[in-house]
């Protein structure tokens, strides 16, 4: 346990983001990407939907030095902190790293997003007869655990409780006055210009189906993660699902079985944002955070660039 916790660096600088120019093609939300492969730029035109894209994998993850950390962190005034701020922030730490994860695919066409988004579906109060909404929280790639956890629950506090009502709960209840003819006509008017051009940013800024990354506690409901489907509409490129901790026993390196916290997680991808080997390394870097989420604690040493 010692050595995991001596992972982590002394406080590193923080890395400047590179400056770019905005080209011809480019959206608000995100830069095309032109010097990718032939075969990247030809796949969205084969597989045309993001249902026809999706490839789905699940993983069980060793969280026994998570559990450590978040205790430490509740002791030291980080009370609300859970398993949620570790998987969003080994999301974000990843996305640092291995910055692909975050493109997305409009007008079949692969951009990399200018900002990391994150997008989840919350219970307004803790009762069965209350209504969800849907929140979207901004992060930077050189965020820690403990800005995601600041930033997370302040978006969390202003979009619960009856009397809130979310940018996204506004914009929807002002679309269901349309009568039916009129919203497909509304929804058909939108998905074309999304694909053409970009939504106006106030659109993107409430849509819960434009962002980096999507995810959802089914263990708070009481059953195991479910694999659920991306969006045709929107840009959304990856969902990650994740249930209750249990306990599994685990062979040790000394031939001992130990019975340890464990954690089933799912997620489902679009693979046209990148190829297999990428997600591979990508998920498999995700984990190493989340199975030692001391290393969260600093930013990151450097933050790498999608290509051009």
């Amino acid at each position: 346990m010692n050595n995991i916790e001596q992972e982590v660096k002394t406080q590193t600088p923080v890395p400047e983001k590179k400056k770019r120019k905005r080209r011809f093609g480019d959206r608000s939300d995100g830069r095309r990407l032109r010097t990718i492969s032939p075969m990247a730029m030809v796949s969205p035109f084969i597989m045309t939907e993001r249902n026809d894209s999706q490839n789905l994998f699940a993983e069980t993850i060793d969280i026994s030095v998570c559990e450590k950390f978040l205790r430490e962190q509740k002791a030291a005034g980080n009370i609300n902190m859970g398993m949620l701020h570790v998987f969003l922030a080994a999301y974000v730490r990843t996305v640092s790293q291995r910055p692909a994860i975050n493109r997305f695919i409009a007008g079949q066409r692969v951009f990399a997003r200018n900002n990391i988004e994150v997008v989840m579906t919350i219970k307004k109060e803790l009762s069965l007869e209350s209504p969800d909404t849907v929140i979207k929280c901004y992060f930077e790639p050189t965020d820690t655990i403990v800005d995601v956890y600041n930033k997370f629950n302040k978006v969390v506090e202003e979009n619960t409780g009856t009397e809130s009502n979310s940018d996204f709960d506004k914009t929807a209840k002002v679309l269901t006055y349309l009568p039916r003819f009129l919203l497909r006509f509304a929804v058909w008017v939108l998905k074309t210009i999304d694909y053409y051009f970009c939504l106006p940013k106030f659109l993107l800024g409430v849509s819960p189906f434009h962002g980096s990354f999507i995810i959802t506690s089914m263990g708070s409901l009481g059953i195991p993660p479910i694999y659920h489907h991306l969006y045709n509409f929107g840009n959304l490129p990856i969902f990650l699902s994740y249930g209750a901790k249990r306990k599994e026993p685990r062979l040790n390196a000394d031939g001992t079985v130990e019975v340890r916290p464990v954690m089933d997680i799912t997620v489902v991808t679009d693979e046209r944002i990148c190829d297999g080997f990428y997600y591979a390394g990508a998920f498999k870097m995700m984990r190493r955070f989340i199975k030692n989420p001391y290393v969260l604690l600093d930013p990151p040493e450097k933050v790498i660039e999608d290509v051009d």
